[in-house]
């Protein structure tokens, strides 16, 4: 399954070369994963308050072209790897026809001390698997 949520630059992301600043593709991917969950039926909330969290443990970014002041971005996001404890979750930025950079997020799922554990069956929903055609 693929999310798609959509962002407009802001005038205070970019930096001094008019582009945004490479650390805030990292807001944009947490505020689309963010949607990923939740359109997957992913109770974030629920979780942290039932004492889990799910963390990064890893980003791999490919920056392809610069996006500036009130462009539009698509965030695609979708599952490519789950296991019992962690997964992999690629994201796409797209300018219309453009490619702007493309991630691979690890995450794990952890407890209250931040250390991981296997994903509870109420928390082990469909989406966070990759689909197999």
């Amino acid at each position: 399954m693929i999310t798609e949520c959509r962002l407009t630059v802001r005038t205070y992301e970019c930096d001094s070369y008019g582009h945004v600043n490479n650390a805030n593709y990292l807001n944009y991917l947490e505020f689309a994963r963010y949607e990923f969950l939740r359109s997957i039926g992913f109770d974030y909330p629920r979780a942290v308050k039932a004492g889990y969290g799910v963390y990064i443990a890893r980003i791999e970014m490919d920056y392809k072209k610069p996006a500036v002041t009130d462009d539009v971005l698509v965030i695609r996001s979708w599952p490519v790897k789950t296991g019992a404890v962690s997964g992999v979750i690629a994201q796409k930025l797209t300018r219309g026809d453009d490619t702007i950079a493309e991630a691979k997020v690890t995450w794990a799922f952890v407890n209250t001390s931040g250390n991981p554990v296997k994903i509870p069956p109420e928390y082990d929903v469909s989406g966070l698997k990759p689909e197999t055609n």
